[in-house]
């Protein structure tokens, strides 16, 4: 009778404490990049990363996830940014810059010079890095439009991170699927890049 008491008393203490221990803190995902991910045109919540984290949560997965993006940013900032979030502990970064460069023209070395650097200083950060890529139209020279869709493939194979071939895949140049201007994706737009990011999202998980 002392012994089974013994057992009962443990085992509602063991009840006790796990009932009073802290919720696990979700991991953080932290997107940083440009008028495409920033939402640009698009309430908050359409947006693909508001998005993403609605269907994570649905899924079960503790997270939460912070938007660094910038609307009309370059790679040239993407550093400084990381920087100031990285008091926020992520788990994870989806970077996404480099369109405004390829618009801009800017240099291929430049650009990549900037996002290895920020690939670098996630990883020394014990950050995994999923690489979002994109393309250029043909009427910037095909040169050049191939040595910017090679330049994410070039970072990916040196760094070994995920990566996302192609941020707009199903979405650019597609009239119903974006804004007046033709370049920012409206609300069913914003669908499809979540549905393009988020099954590489859920292989760091």
């Amino acid at each position: 009778m002392k012994n089974i008491l013994i057992i009962i008393s443990s085992f509602f203490f063991s009840i006790s404490v796990w009932a009073t221990k802290p919720d696990t803190p979700p991991r953080t995902i932290l997107f940083i990049g440009d008028s495409l991910t920033a939402g640009y045109g698009v309430d908050k919540e359409k947006s693909y990363v508001s998005l993403i984290e609605r269907d994570l949560l649905k899924k079960g997965y503790n997270i939460k996830t912070l938007n660094g993006s910038v609307s009309g940013s370059t790679t040239s900032s993407g550093i400084k940014r990381l920087r100031w979030f990285l008091k926020a502990k992520p788990e994870i970064l989806v970077l996404a810059l480099g369109a405004n460069d390829g618009l801009r023209g800017v240099k291929i070395e430049t650009s990549q010079k900037n996002l290895d650097d920020i690939i670098q200083l996630a990883k020394e950060n014990n950050i995994k890095v999923a690489l979002a890529g994109m393309m250029l139209p043909p009427n910037y020279g095909p040169d050049y439009t191939k040595n910017f869709k090679e330049m994410y493939l070039n970072l990916v194979k040196k760094h070994n991170v995920v990566h996302i071939p192609f941020l707009l895949e199903g979405v650019a140049a597609q009239r119903e699927l974006n804004q007046a201007d033709g370049i920012h994706p409206n609300e069913k737009g914003h669908i499809i890049m979540k549905d393009t990011v988020i099954k590489y999202l859920e292989k760091m998980l």
